[in-house]
């Protein structure tokens, strides 16, 4: 299986700090008065937090959601593993003659 949740996690974090810095820019380059600046700054600092928030809370759930198949793929495997091991450790059942053989 692969491992995905780094490259989830690198993505996530490019995504959220490319927002900061574009929503800084275009706010420092948008022609307002300092006053309506800082308000705005203070209206997306606090959506971004609700939004980081809301996404943490999503991976945190799809990482638990995976941990669990895990784990349930996992038991399957060993119940799997050691019903054959059970099965190799059975002496092999008696073969009947050939009908031939019994003819004789």
């Amino acid at each position: 299986m692969a491992d995905n949740s780094g490259d989830l996690g690198s993505f996530l974090a490019g995504f959220v700090i490319g927002g900061l810095i574009g929503a800084g820019v275009a706010l420092l380059m948008a022609p307002q008065s300092g006053e309506d600046t800082r308000a705005l700054i203070g209206e997306k600092s606090i959506e971004l937090r609700d939004r980081a928030v809301d996404t943490a809370s999503d991976v945190q759930t799809r990482a638990g959601d995976l941990a669990s198949q895990t784990a349930q793929t996992y038991d399957d495997q060993v119940k799997r593993i050691q019903a054959a091991v059970d099965a190799g450790k059975q002496p092999p059942a008696e073969e009947e003659p050939p009908a031939e053989e019994a003819a004789a």
